[in-house]
């Protein structure tokens, strides 16, 4: 093969590349971001391909470029494909090389509660709605690539369309559409917080989506607050801080999401902190959310308290049955499946926790009947979703834990949260994270904040020292059982 000619062999090598990722990726996905790539020529042993628009190459180069690489078996450089002619790109391009071993084919995944992730269509063929404007976007230039590359994926179904609004989310629904669809810093910061699953996360990338239809070359970075202080921490590693403040520092939006995870970490925060100041005194907006209000945002320092509480603070509550049967209706719509109004009040009734689990219990249900082959029925459901219906009948909270197990060694529910290392109150500390750690649904940061603001480190040693002394020691692991179904009776 000579460079600019593309021979049958290859093509045909490509055809099938495709065929695998569009049984991966589902139509959806596979019509808005493959489908566009056309094979144009090779040169040397790297197969040239060609996008319409820089963003696409961009998604392309984020997220299906080394898959494609690595079905493929060969180097792939991906451009924009110009205008004025074939082959001629834009001057930027994308270089990948496949991985010493391909990569194995995703295969439908669940969660621990068994079922289909809420937040992956394929498994249930749900269309995702691509916001109209991604393959007609204009140019984007400057820093606004700049932040494009630095800012996390967004998904592309979370959009102001498709958020179901009702009284518990109305306010701060309204509040991200104004900063959205506003040129100036409406409210500086944006503040949005409740429970996990409520909609924080949705309408952070609903804002994004938003201001990215309305101007692409308003420079957005979103990100969670994990990943900006990985960034930080990197930028300090490698002395490259001037470059990690112009990033930062010269947005036009920052949306940080979970800030509650920079809680303790008292360089992040400084950081953080003077990020924050830099931005508002320029005007520019800021956008954050956490599992709770400023004010309650534990380890985190009093001035960025008062910062983070200076501009609108809206919380989103818990959901309702009626928001909640919307939200199944929406849903059902989107996927294309009849649910009976029996199945929704079923659903609705049961699972009230959080909006994330009640998709991913009507995925299971939508699932089931197109495997089987069967209709959608209140009794399917209840079989379908046996083990989630029990585990939402009886919710254990981490409180309860530590008063549970406190009793049952005769401590003070208070050492659960002390320094004190003495063994007859680090032992039950243990025991009690072990069980949070196996009982609640509560992430490994999360529960370390819950005793004391300790670090995950902290929970992880627990759960493997309880682990040992259970294999150990018999009376120890009567307890540990003991405790266990006292707390799930």
């Amino acid at each position: 093969m000579t460079g600019g000619i593309v021979d049958i062999a290859i093509i045909e090598s490509w055809d099938e590349v495709m065929t695998s990722l569009r049984a991966e990726v589902g139509e959806a996905a596979f019509d808005s971001w493959l489908k566009p790539m056309t094979v144009r020529d090779m040169v040397g042993d790297q197969v040239r391909i060609s996008v319409p628009t820089r963003f696409m190459r961009d998604w392309v180069v984020a997220h299906y470029a080394d898959r494609i690489s690595a079905l493929w078996c060969r180097n792939i450089e991906i451009f924009v494909q110009s205008d004025h002619g074939p082959g001629e790109g834009d001057g930027k391009m994308a270089r990948v090389a496949p991985a010493t071993e391909p990569a194995p084919v995703a295969n439908v995944a669940t969660t621990a509660t068994g079922e289909i992730p809420a937040a992956d269509p394929r498994f249930v063929n749900a269309p995702a709605p691509v916001p109209a404007y991604t393959l007609s976007t204009p140019v984007i230039t400057g820093m606004a690539q700049v932040a494009l590359e630095i800012s996390a994926p967004l998904d592309p179904r979370c959009t102001f369309d498709n958020f179901v609004v009702g009284k518990p989310n109305e306010f701060a629904h309204a509040a991200a559409q104004r900063v959205a669809e506003s040129d100036t810093a409406q409210f500086n910061p944006l503040f949005l917080y409740g429970g996990v699953g409520l909609g924080k996360t949705h309408l952070m990338h609903a804002i994004a989506w938003k201001i990215r239809q309305r101007d692409p070359n308003r420079t957005v970075i979103y990100m969670s607050a994990e990943k900006f202080m990985y960034r930080f921490i990197r930028a300090l590693r490698e002395q490259k801080t001037v470059d990690f403040k112009d990033h930062f520092r010269n947005v036009d939006v920052l949306m940080i999401d979970d800030v509650q995870f920079i809680g303790g970490k008292d360089s992040t925060q400084e950081e953080f902190f003077h990020t924050f100041n830099a931005l508002v005194d320029q005007g520019r907006q800021i956008v954050i959310s956490a599992d709770k209000s400023p004010s309650d945002l534990e380890g985190m320092e009093d001035r960025l308290k008062s910062r983070l509480n200076c501009g609108l603070v809206a919380d989103i509550h818990a959901t309702t049955y009626e928001l909640r049967v919307g939200i199944l209706q929406a849903k059902a719509e989107k996927l294309g499946i009849e649910i009976p109004p029996k199945v929704q009040e079923f659903l609705a009734h049961k699972i009230t926790a959080n909006v994330r689990e009640l998709e991913g219990a009507l995925n299971r249900v939508a699932a089931h009947a197109q495997l089987v082959g069967r209709e959608v029925s209140l009794e399917s459901a209840q079989d379908v979703l046996h083990d989630l219906i029990r585990a939402n009948d009886r919710r254990v909270t981490i409180e309860e834990i530590q008063k549970k197990v406190a009793s049952h060694f005769n401590i003070r529910t208070s050492d659960m949260h002390s320094a004190r290392r003495a063994r007859s109150v680090a032992r039950p500390r243990q025991v009690a994270m072990y069980l949070a750690k196996q009982l609640t649904s509560r992430s490994l940061p999360e529960i370390g904040r819950k005793f004391g603001g300790r670090d995950h480190t902290t929970v992880m040693h627990a759960v493997k020292k309880v682990e040992e002394l259970t294999e150990r020691d018999a009376g120890f692991a009567e307890d540990v059982e003991l405790l266990r179904r006292m707390l799930e009776s």
